[in-house]
């Protein structure tokens, strides 16, 4: 793997997978301080609960916590802040017409470092019913089942 495509995941929100239908992918940078792209390379971010919201032609990434900079006392900044996201202009208009359709969401999936730029995979997300996450949770345990006894043979 060449320099220019290292990617380092720094973290993934699991949560998103099981409680959304994830249609489509978007690459977004984020603006952050310096403390704050300093901890994120020390992989305290957490994307559990975030998710995006569109206000005035602009994506703001909200209720991510990146836990404050250990080394830097007076500099940080507020872990909960809403974070710009560097979208281009025609993703950011056509996320606006997708996410006014019914039960459409944008949610960030992980967090990750390219090229020493921080940058966040949002999803377009469409909620599952309790019924579907039953049923995503059987079909993995069938299909871990199926992979066991494949290996006694």
């Amino acid at each position: 793997m060449s320099k220019d495509t290292k990617e380092r995941d720094v973290a993934v929100n699991r949560r998103a997978y099981h409680d959304y239908f994830i249609d489509e992918k978007y690459e977004a940078g984020v603006m952050l301080s310096g403390t704050e792209v300093k901890s994120v390379r020390n992989g305290r971010a957490n994307l559990r609960d975030g998710f995006v919201r569109i206000d005035n032609g602009e994506a703001w990434l909200e209720n991510v916590h990146i836990s404050p900079y250990a080394q830097a006392s007076v500099m940080n900044q507020e872990p909960l802040r809403p974070r710009k996201l560097l979208l281009h202009r025609r993703e950011i208009s056509s996320l606006i017409g997708k996410v006014k359709q019914k039960g459409y969401t944008l949610v960030p999936l992980r967090m990750y470092l390219n090229r020493n730029h921080v940058k966040v995979e949002v999803g377009l997300g469409r909620g599952k019913r309790q019924y579907d996450k039953r049923e995503a949770i059987a079909e993995r345990d069938a299909k871990r089942e199926i992979a066991r006894a494949m290996r006694r043979g």
